[in-house]
């Protein structure tokens, strides 16, 4: 879909397509473990995060120079705005990379480079956030901001993804601080498949400004009235969540309720050539599976630029919620899928 959007949760080495995959293993001279990229298209079929996870840092290895970053983030920008992206804040994984030997510096100027021309490549407006990695030593995100200190010119926000269970947010409490004093946004994952309890954390002990994925609050109405009440943004990613078990079928993802309970959702793709879908890809899937119809297709990207960086910009922020105030669907769309009886009255 075409409708103005901000993509608020994706990763950008979930953006590695296997076509690139394979072009930057042989330009580097590293062997993926597969034959083709039909073969490697079928592994893409995962029993949950950690076997995700496998494969996401294996194909990591043919990331090897500032061109190959480039690269990777000018296919992505590319894809994104022709589903109607008009601001991209992005995610990276640094420590995934100097555990291979490539510096951070290489990792945020080959991707700055891409960045730099995006507005005027792709006409959309992009962040940069650094990920730490929470199955990784709170140690080492320490050393990870410590080593992005030249380079936070680059930088707008640190984040926290990779395997939740068994890694509460509350581990990193000393890197997140280092990182406020830095004058850096803050964000976290949390109850994707950690419970309801770890977005507690991540807002009161990270002091966390957006959630990522937050899909389990829905488990505790105490915290769906607080995210409400606080107007916490919550980066849902509905492919994802299908992809890797969160929930069974995308017909049965809670974001209309969400939604009908008044939180600030806004919809992402993650990590998309792994997950099914980019972002536009995203909107048209929910759009069928739970039957939304067009004005909580606007809620849903009106709340994406809400929900952005962009406190800087305003007047920025101001231009794009007008795209999408403006934006006109196409009339086959329906304007409401479901009976009368069952409609959300007012609230879109």
């Amino acid at each position: 879909m075409h409708l103005p959007k901000a993509e608020l949760h994706l990763h950008i080495e979930g953006t590695l397509e296997p076509e690139l995959a394979f072009a930057l293993a042989e330009r580097n001279g590293v062997e993926l473990p597969y034959a083709n990229t039909e073969e490697l298209r079928t592994a893409y079929l995962f029993d949950d995060l950690q076997t995700f996870l496998g494969l996401y840092y294996a194909l990591m290895a043919g990331l090897r120079t500032e061109e190959d970053f480039e690269q990777l983030a000018d296919a992505y920008l590319a894809r994104a705005a022709a589903q109607g992206v008009r601001h991209a804040e992005i995610f990276f994984d640094p420590q995934a990379h100097t555990a291979r030997g490539v510096p951070i510096g290489t990792v945020v100027e080959g991707l700055g480079r891409a960045l730099d021309r995006s507005e005027e490549t792709h006409g959309i407006s992009t962040q940069l956030i650094m990920c730490f990695l929470r199955d990784q030593s709170a140690e080492s995100a320490l050393e990870t901001l410590d080593a992005a200190k030249p380079y936070l010119h680059r930088i707008s926000a640190v984040g926290l993804d990779s395997a939740e269970v068994g890694h509460p947010p509350a581990k990193f409490r000393e890197v997140y601080e280092a990182a406020g004093a830095l004058g850096l946004r803050k964000v976290a994952h949390a109850g994707e498949e950690g419970p309801p309890e770890y977005i507690r954390e991540a807002l009161d002990v990270l002091g966390a400004e957006r959630i990522d994925h937050g899909l389990r609050c829905m488990e505790d109405p105490d915290l769906v009235k607080r995210l409400v009440a606080d107007r916490v943004p919550l980066t849902l990613c509905p492919l994802s969540n299908v992809r890797l078990r969160a929930v069974d079928t995308l017909e049965q993802h809670p974001l209309r309720a969400m939604l009908d309970a008044g939180l600030l959702c806004t919809v992402n793709s993650d990590d998309p050539a792994y997950f099914g879908g980019y972002v536009g890809d995203t909107f048209h899937a929910v759009h069928e599976a739970l039957g939304l119809e067009r004005e909580q297709l606007r809620t849903l990207a009106r709340n994406s630029f809400e929900a952005a960086f962009l406190d800087h910009d305003e007047e920025r922020r101001s231009r794009y919620l007008s795209e999408v105030e403006a934006y006109e669907f196409d009339q086959s769309l329906p304007g409401d899928l479901r009976p009368p009886d069952q409609r959300s009255p007012g609230r879109l």
